[in-house]
């Protein structure tokens, strides 16, 4: 009863109807299935079913057709009668009403297909269907597509694609554990089929994959609707792309795309098409999803739309500037890569850093992993959207963060961003996880994308590719975060947060380099992430109009003088002359735990540290801008 409850409300929300108020059935009815079974379906007709045949729209679903009795229907509400659509909502094989008609490891296309041709022969129906739905009730959409029932005429997917990926459930090579978690909680059972496979193997590229690529197969108009803080932003731009050039030829030009600042819903006021997202408010898309799919569905199925006839092809929300853009493709071309490099202190600047040698430390301690804030989640007790991550991840000690100057004018940015590091680690694995945020004028840190790399993963994920690292020893990897479009104001900055942690939207690497997701001893790892001019760590953005400053060079002799160096009683850290500002320096002992933070007043040059009750060992100081290695003998 619990999980029945769970997942009415998870539908309740999803559909993003608020104005709830019981409406009933034309007709209840169970349709029976090529192999005899029997699905429940409800059936809303607008005239009651006194006679007049009606262009039709399906709605297949996990999560209890019963649910649309209490929040309406898709896109017309409790006005059944004001529409000019029958609705005919069905339960899946195996899920509440159709229950008893659960075959393991049937095709749900077959359903789909034999439900659209059911349909068309009853008296209520013109013989036009068309298919609508977000999320599992998007994916079941392309599975009955690609079965082309003959009176299948469109289709509506939202956040949803085809696609059983790798780089879904493993991206980096690192598990999505709340993702996989929620998709359990809602009876599919995801784990059980994915948690024995964590390289990219034959399983993956020969069993799993083929079973959700077919653009060749679709042969009907599509609208995909998506968003910027969807968990499936790259698989819907990657099926769009792939139906615009593979979809049966006379419906390649009828494939729609609408991207909004949305993330994916199923519980509380976060949904596609809603003003609130997160912490922010887009109300200039407000609605949108309902409106283009209204206006799709009566061009391509009510045939009463004409203005369809000069829709862009690509449709997406700008944010930051809040406004609604169009192109003939994505990713768009007015926008160039831009490489912007970290710099000590936290700079990112397109100048590559002066200083010889210098990196960041992060030390990462799994029993205590950077929280997940927000972003692409899907876990009920976890956030949705754009959530500020300067009060409870950037105030973390286990973070690098990297950020421009204030911009002097706005900024464009639209499409995939890549992070390119240069890392060592004290040990034989750990992650990379990056973050990128538009910081506003009052220090709020917006997120806009994530992404994450598991170390062993470095050269690829097939089994072949992976090994455990060298402790000590100096590795590229690169990250590629989702696809956004953003317009960074003037006033804002840009910024890449650099953790090797974000849970639990990705798993915590225990760092022993040992069997992946199993229990075992976690170790605490000390990472260099590389910032001078021979290891050159950086980020690329696809920007329009960026002009973001240059660092200033560092002036000589500010670097801090350790004396005595090795000490055994006591050490000074002395600048050649007065810093001018105050700085915080800190000391961290070799397991990545601070033994030490002092403030240097402003105009200082001097701090002598008292050491006598100190471990023998090596120590890092760090100051605002450099690292510094200190031994200590007794």
């Amino acid at each position: 009863m619990k999980k029945s409850f769970f997942i009415l409300l998870v539908l309740l929300s999803a559909m993003g109807y608020h104005a709830f108020g019981i409406i009933t059935p034309t007709m209840v009815d169970s349709v029976t299935m090529r192999d005899g079974k029997k699905l429940a379906v409800d059936i809303y007709i607008p005239d009651g079913g006194t006679g007049t045949a009606y262009p039709v729209i399906l709605v297949q679903t996990p999560y209890n057709r019963q649910a649309y009795r209490v929040i309406g229907l898709p896109l017309a509400g409790n006005d059944v009668a004001g529409s000019h659509y029958a609705f005919v909502i069905a339960d899946w094989r195996g899920f509440f009403g159709s229950m008893d008609a659960n075959v393991m490891g049937y095709e749900r296309g077959k359903d789909g297909y034999d439900l659209v041709e059911w349909i068309a022969t009853q008296p209520w129906s013109n013989g036009r269907l068309g298919t609508w739905g977000p999320s599992a009730l998007g994916k079941i959409q392309f599975q009955t597509a690609k079965t082309r029932p003959p009176h299948l005429v469109c289709c509506v997917p939202l956040v949803a694609s085809p696609q059983f990926e790798y780089q879904e459930y493993y991206p980096g090579g690192v598990y999505r554990t709340e993702y996989v978690e929620q998709l359990d909680a809602l009876g599919f059972g995801i784990s059980t089929f994915i948690k024995p496979y964590p390289t990219y193997d034959n399983i993956w590229q020969f069993i799993f994959e083929p079973t959700g690529w077919y653009p060749d197969s679709i042969a009907v108009p599509m609208l995909m609707i998506g968003g910027w803080y969807d968990h499936g932003t790259v698989g819907i731009l990657e099926m769009y792309n792939a139906l615009r050039t593979n979809a049966a030829i006379p419906v390649r030009d009828d494939q729609f795309l609408l991207m909004g600042p949305w993330a994916h819903g199923g519980f509380g006021p976060v949904q596609v098409g809603s003003a609130q997202q997160g912490e922010l408010f887009y109300y200039e898309a407000d609605g949108w999803s309902d409106s283009l799919a209204l206006s799709f569905l009566d061009h391509y199925l009510d045939q009463t739309d004409s203005t369809w006839n000069s829709a862009p092809f690509v449709k997406y929300f700008q944010m930051g500037s809040n406004e609604w853009m169009e192109a003939t493709e994505w990713p768009v071309t007015d926008v160039a890569p831009y490489q912007l490099y970290f710099h000590p202190g936290g700079g990112l600047y397109a100048e590559m850093p002066f200083l010889t040698g210098d990196f960041g430390i992060i030390t990462y301690d799994p029993a205590d992993p950077s929280p997940t804030i927000g972003g692409a989640t899907l876990r009920q007790d976890l956030e949705q959207g754009p959530y500020d991550q300067s009060l409870l991840v950037e105030s973390r000690n286990d973070l690098l963060k990297f950020s421009s100057v204030a911009l002097g004018q706005d900024v464009v940015m639209r499409g995939k961003s890549k992070v390119h590091l240069f890392v060592s680690s004290d040990r034989k694995d750990t992650d990379f996880a990056v973050r990128l945020t538009d910081v506003y004028p009052d220090g709020r840190s917006m997120l806009l994308a994530e992404g994450i790399r598991r170390l062993r993963f470095r050269d690829g994920f097939r089994p072949a590719d992976t090994a455990v690292a060298v402790p000590g020893t100096l590795y590229e990897i690169e990250i590629e975060l989702p696809d956004v479009a953003n317009t960074f104001l003037a006033g804002h900055r840009i910024r890449v947060d650099v953790s090797s942690s974000n849970y639990p939207r990705y798993d915590c690497n225990l760092n022993n380099g040992l069997a992946m997701y199993t229990a075992g001893d976690t170790l605490i790892a000390i990472t260099y992430v590389y910032i001078n001019p021979a290891n050159a760590s950086y980020v690329e953005l696809p920007l329009m109009n960026y002009f973001g400053g240059q660092p200033e060079h560092p002036q000589p002799l500010t670097e801090p003088v350790i004396s005595p160096n090795p000490a055994s009683t006591y050490f000074d850290i002395n600048y050649p002359f007065p810093a001018g500002e105050k700085r915080e320096v800190s000391l961290f002992s070799m397991n990545g735990a601070c033994v030490y933070q002092q403030t240097i007043p402003q105009g200082a040059d001097h701090l002598r540290v008292d050491i006598s009750g100190w471990a023998t060992g090596v120590y890092y100081l760090r100051d605002h801008e450099h690292i510094s290695k200190i031994i200590i003998t007794h």
